[in-house]
Formats: C-alpha cells, sequence, structure tokens
C-alpha cells in the first residue's frame, strides 16, 4: 500500500465513517447543529436525510459520541424490524431483562415503566435509527406510538431519524401524516461543492499524517468533484485510487491522467467524466458532422470520427 511512500501513519480516504476524520464541513455542522437544538427542545421526531455517501452516518456516530452525559441512547442501526422486533430491539437497548415468555402489551408497559424511571434519575432518553428508510410501514406507526409516552412536561422518548431521501417520500404519504406533523426539527444533507471537497481532501491527509507538499492539484480536484457530485464517499472512493495509481507509478504527486483513470474505474460517478466526452463536447461533433455533410465531405468524415472516438 502506499502509506510508507507518502509518509502517512494511516489510510486517508477509507470508507469507514471515522469521527477522528470528521471535518467542520458547512452541512454536516449544520446538521450537527440542527440535532443539538432539536434535543434540547425534548420535542417528538427529528430527522436528517441525504444522499448515499453524504455522510449520515459520520454525522450520527458524532452525535452518539458527543451527548452529553444526561443522555441515555438506544442506537438501532439497522431497523428493518417487525413491530415486534422494534419494540425488543428498544428494550435491549434500554437494559431491561424480559422474561421468557411476555406479550407485546406487557412488553409496551415495562418499556413505559423504564423509561419513567430514567426521567426520575434525571436522563433524556433518545432513540436514534440510522437506515430509517428501511423501516417497514407497520414499525414506523409503532415508532409513532413510542412518542405517545410523555410526562406533562415533555416527551419521555426523542427519536432521530437518519435517512436517505426516499425516507422523505415515504413519509410524504397520507397514511403517515400524523408522524410527519410531529418532525419538529429537519435537515437535508447537500453535496460538497468543489472548495469544500479540496478542503476535505487536504484535512483528510494531513490527519492520516501526510506532510509534504500539495498531493493533488486544484484542477484535479475540481475534476474528482464534479465526477463525484459533491458525495463525500465518491471522493474518498476517487482520491484513494489515485493515490494507488500514483503509487504504482512511483511518482510523488498526482496526475490528471490518475485521476481520469480513477474516474473510469468506480461505478456510480458522472457519467460524463467517465466517458472523457461532456454534452457540451458531443453536441459540437454532431454540427461539425452535419455541416461536412452538408458541404459533401462524407468521405473525410467518416475516417475524422473514428479518429476522434479513438482519443
Amino acid at each position: 500500500m502506499y502509506l510508507q511512500h507518502f509518509g502517512m501513519g494511516q489510510l486517508p480516504f477509507t470508507l469507514t465513517p471515522n469521527t477522528s476524520f470528521f471535518f467542520g464541513l458547512a452541512p454536516h455542522v449544520e446538521a450537527l447543529q440542527v440535532l443539538q437544538t432539536a434535543l434540547e427542545t425534548g420535542e417528538g421526531f427529528i430527522k436528517v436525510t441525504g444522499e448515499v455517501g453524504t455522510g449520515k452516518t459520520l454525522i450520527c456516530r458524532k452525535l452518539l459520541n458527543d451527548l452529553p452525559a444526561q443522555y441515555h441512547c438506544a442506537y438501532l442501526p439497522n431497523p428493518y424490524l417487525s413491530p415486534k422486533e422494534l419494540r425488543f430491539a428498544v428494550a435491549g437497548e434500554l437494559g431491561l431483562n424480559l422474561p421468557n415468555k411476555i406479550d407485546q402489551q406487557q412488553l409496551t408497559r415495562l418499556i413505559h415503566e423504564r423509561l419513567l424511571e430514567l426521567n426520575h434519575q434525571g436522563f433524556h432518553v433518545l432513540l436514534v435509527l440510522d437506515e430509517a428508510q428501511a423501516l417497514p410501514d407497520d414499525s414506523i406507526e409503532a415508532l409513532r406510538l413510542f412518542t405517545n409516552l410523555e410526562t406533562e412536561s415533555r416527551k419521555l422518548l426523542q427519536v432521530v431519524l437518519f435517512g436517505q431521501q426516499e425516507l422523505d417520500e415515504r413519509l410524504a404519504q397520507a397514511k403517515f401524516r400524523q408522524l410527519r406533523q410531529r418532525i419538529t426539527f429537519s435537515y437535508h444533507l447537500r453535496p460538497l461543492s468543489w472548495d469544500e471537497i479540496q478542503a476535505y481532501i487536504q484535512y483528510r491527509l494531513v490527519t492520516a499524517g501526510y506532510q509534504g507538499p500539495q498531493l493533488f492539484s486544484v484542477s484535479d480536484i475540481k475534476l474528482l468533484a464534479k465526477a463525484a457530485r459533491g458525495i463525500p464517499r465518491l471522493v474518498n472512493i476517487l482520491a484513494h485510487k489515485s493515490l494507488l495509481l500514483c503509487y504504482g507509478e512511483g511518482a510523488q504527486k498526482v496526475q490528471t491522467k490518475h485521476c481520469r483513470a480513477a474516474i473510469r474505474d468506480t461505478e456510480d460517478i458522472n457519467l460524463t467524466e467517465r466517458s472523457g466526452f461532456s454534452r457540451s463536447s458531443m453536441l459540437v461533433i454532431i454540427m461539425i458532422l452535419v455541416l461536412m455533410l452538408t458541404i459533401g465531405l462524407t468521405d473525410v468524415s467518416g475516417d475524422w470520427l473514428t479518429r476522434i472516438s479513438e482519443h
């Protein structure tokens, strides 16, 4: 691997969300500020959505790591659960020791009693669900009913939903209007701009231990940012592959050819960058061909197009 080649102590562009690499980019900081404000109010549901790879799980882990001591958190990373499984999962996260045989009504009562107990001890109880778009419909309703549990002054349970954009589409349905009205705070993560990506790449390189000159030129960062559509996960993949290719050639600085090769080798990126042709370039080629055909240069045009397509 290229760690020794570039003088790094760890890989800078891994896909595993690592809070030690958390960088205060505007959308991520704003999302955390919304979460912190919402938690202080003690009301209902809080929702954070975003495209795949925009950093929802990283923000979720950052939130969990930084929660004040008075919060008791129940965390469900995989909420693809039936209502029954959801109740058992919540009970387990709340530290309940359940009897071998228990019906759902008894389980709900025990959860309520445990929430009251934690409230009397001065705890605010938080239920955090990652990948919330995977919740079955019946479980969404069961989740809403959890938030009916309250004292005269505040909810006994706050729920934070992290999910892909499909979560917004599902909650827009009429059958979820009751839950939708209980979402008091929400935030949608936007993609990063190229200058944010420039700072992001540099920060991760320095955090990983790199101390040399700039590895990526401004033009190459713009190229990667466009191909990745501003999505941090795709930026990580492209930057990692570019460094691998650079190391493979024994070079000390990433070159444009390394970035383009990384783009060609990566799924789910900007297809115009992957192919090497933008829409405007193709339009110019078509217009020139039409002009050549009009003036009778058909013999030349076929050979010219063949050579263009080879580049």
